[in-house]
Parts: C-alpha cells; sequence; structure tokens
C-alpha cells in the first residue's frame, strides 16, 4: 500500500530561478509539474490552491485549456455560440461583430489568460484618442473623433466575452473588473421616466395605434419589438384580462402577462383598428405582415407634442418606476418585467427628483414621540 503524501502541493525553486514552480498530484494520483509563472510566494501560494481545486472540482484540463487559448480562439468561439441568433437578436449580433473587429486588432495573438485590466484602459484610451475613418472610392478619409459610446459599446462585448470564460472556468476572473471607463458616458443608462402628463400630450399628437401601443407598454412593461409588434390577436384573452408571451427576449420573458383595466382597453380599441388579420399590429406596407418599427412615427408625435426625444423603449422603464413608487415591492417588480436578475430592476427603475419632493414631504419629524396632556399640579 503506498504511503499517503504528507503535502497536498507544494511549491520550490529551481536552481538560478527566480520563478516559483509547482508540484502536486492530478486526480488519478500523478504528479504534475508546472511553472506559476510568479516571483512571489504569495501569488504562486494562490495560484498553487486554484490547482487544487480545479483538480478537486474536476475541472483541471478546463482550466489549463484556457491558460493556452489565444483572445482569437475564444473571440470566434463567443461569435458562433453565444452571440448568434437565436441566442441573440441580429442587430446585437452585428454590433458584437463590429466591437469584436477593433478588440481582434489588439489582443487577438494574446492568451486569453494573460489579458490584463492595464492593458485593457490602455486600449480604451486608445480608442478615444482615434477618428472615424470612412471608406470612399478615393480610400479612407478620417472625421471627427470616435464617440466614447462606441468605445463603451466594445468595452461591454469585451467584458460579456470574459464574463462567459470566467463561468466555463477557462478564466479564475474577470479582468475588466479591475477596469475604470476613462471618460464620462453621457446620458448611459439613464431611461427617461414619462410623466402622466408627458403621456397625456404624447397620446392626443399620436396616431391611433401608437396611443394604444403607449398605453400598453406603460401598463404591461412589454418589451416593444420582441413582444409587442410581432403579437397575434390569439394571444390576447380578454376574457380572463391576459396575454400570453411565446417568445422573448429571455426565458423568464416567455410568461403570462397580466392586464390592468387601462391596458385592457387599450387592447380592445387596437383590435378594432386592426381590423379583420391576424396582426394586433399590421403592417401598412406588407398585408401579410406585421408592423417592424415605431420609430418613424414616434419621432414626429414627440416633436409634435413638444417634448425632447426619449426611446420609446424608455416606457418600460416608467412602468417598473410607477411599480416601485405604487409602493410594490422590488422582487415583485423584477417578476412584472419578466427579468431573471434582480440587478437589473435598478436600470429600470428611476426615482425622478419630484418623486423624491414628494416622498420628502412624508417625513414625520415627531417619530417616536408622544404627545402626553401635562398634569397640573393641585
Amino acid at each position: 500500500m503506498p504511503r499517503p503524501s504528507k503535502h497536498d502541493g507544494v511549491l520550490y525553486r529551481r536552481k538560478e530561478s527566480v520563478i516559483w514552480w509547482m508540484r502536486y498530484r492530478d486526480k488519478s494520483g500523478e504528479r504534475q509539474f508546472e511553472s506559476t509563472g510568479c516571483i512571489d510566494w504569495q501569488e504562486a501560494n494562490k495560484k498553487l490552491r486554484e490547482r487544487l481545486t480545479a483538480r478537486d472540482e474536476n475541472v483541471l484540463a478546463v482550466v489549463r485549456r484556457g491558460e493556452q487559448l489565444l483572445f482569437q480562439e475564444w473571440a470566434d468561439h463567443f461569435m458562433a455560440n453565444y452571440s448568434q441568433p437565436l441566442i441573440r437578436e441580429p442587430k446585437t449580433h452585428a454590433a458584437n461583430g463590429r466591437a469584436v473587429k477593433h478588440l481582434m486588432n489588439s489582443f487577438s495573438s494574446k492568451p486569453l489568460s494573460a489579458l490584463t485590466a492595464d492593458e485593457i484602459e490602455l486600449y480604451l484610451r486608445t480608442r478615444l484618442r482615434q477618428k472615424v475613418r470612412r471608406e470612399t472610392r478615393d480610400g479612407f478619409i478620417e472625421l471627427g473623433p470616435i464617440k466614447p459610446a462606441t468605445v463603451h459599446q466594445e468595452f461591454r462585448v469585451l467584458r460579456r466575452m470574459l464574463n462567459v470564460a470566467v463561468r466555463k472556468r477557462l478564466l479564475s476572473a474577470n479582468p475588466c473588473w479591475g477596469v475604470e471607463f476613462p471618460v464620462r458616458v453621457k446620458g448611459l443608462f439613464r431611461p427617461h421616466y414619462m410623466t402622466a402628463s408627458e403621456q397625456q400630450n404624447i397620446e392626443f399628437h399620436a396616431p391611433g395605434y401608437l396611443a394604444n401601443a403607449v398605453r400598453i407598454i406603460a401598463e404591461t412593461g412589454l418589451r416593444v419589438y420582441k413582444e409587442l409588434t410581432p403579437m397575434r390577436k390569439d394571444q390576447i384573452d380578454l376574457m380572463n384580462a391576459t396575454v400570453w408571451i411565446p417568445e422573448s427576449k429571455t426565458e423568464n420573458g416567455i410568461a403570462e402577462v397580466p392586464l390592468t383595466d387601462v391596458a385592457l382597453q387599450a387592447f380592445r380599441d387596437q383590435i378594432l383598428l386592426a381590423g379583420p388579420g391576424p396582426w394586433l399590429f399590421p403592417s401598412a406596407t406588407n398585408p401579410v405582415g406585421h408592423q417592424k418599427t415605431f420609430k418613424t412615427a414616434w419621432h414626429a408625435t414627440l416633436r409634435r407634442a413638444g417634448i425632447p426625444y426619449f426611446r420609446i423603449y424608455d416606457l418600460r422603464s416608467t412602468y417598473a418606476t410607477r411599480l416601485s413608487a405604487g409602493g410594490v415591492a422590488d422582487e415583485w417588480v423584477t417578476q412584472l418585467l419578466r427579468q431573471g436578475d434582480a440587478k437589473v430592476f435598478k436600470k429600470y427603475s428611476q426615482m425622478k427628483l419630484q418623486m423624491k419632493r414628494e416622498a420628502l414631504l412624508k417625513i414625520n419629524r415627531q417619530a417616536n414621540e408622544q404627545h402626553k396632556e401635562t398634569e397640573r399640579p393641585n
């Protein structure tokens, strides 16, 4: 019977070397000798612990593969398996492709595990100094500087790619977590809250079908182009005041959505307006198709109403904000939004300044104080 091992793994240095090496046994009991690539003993010991944890969890081969994987190989794998329709929308896939094209110019030959936060920040600063290049018949011409929002989109795609690699155990941590974007991106992730007066003004100046869509989204939180525009009339149950969503952006989005009285009336009005076809929002140009976009009508309606432009998708955040302001618990708001991650709720629900002022009016400055009658001495 073999003698039990005294140590689970050890660190040592070779002669005339400052690099720490590690020795441990794999799942089959065979000795493994590897360089940690670290000069500092603490860092080397951390790497040894990660190796032993990966061995015990039967993912040692995956971790080793991640250390040998090039960024270009992982980018190709990500685009083929995590970006293609039907996993993502075609427009999202196209945006990911544009971002990956620029990322490949800087990181294609670099090992995935060798990416650092400093290198990513240097890439972002370099991109922000570059100018937009447009191809013409006479060659490329340079226009203005690249917008920070464009560079931030590339950073978000990179962060998403590396997050998937972390979940697959190809990386121990995402270097993007330590990156600070060099400049402030104006208006990023700040949905507009539509007030009640704005909604009345928009509905007054909007064509009938768009006014119905505004009421429906503000009362149900439906996704505009993934759930509402392709909706068929047979998905609507007027008797039970529900609507069935068979296809959505996420798995949690596939559900039965309850309707308020306002939403129910908006659906009735739109069914009458749509006519005899199967679609709730039939196309004006394609007799057998549904409407694809509200963008032109939405722009024109806001212009006639004298309201600064905001995305029609922000009506979904208006729905979440109104629920939150009405006292609905955050967990229920997340369920009603049909989101899997509660963190997304913070993106949609916005407590505006006026709402905060109204909340401040409810302050009880005499809390925990009892008004007692003062006893008069005899």
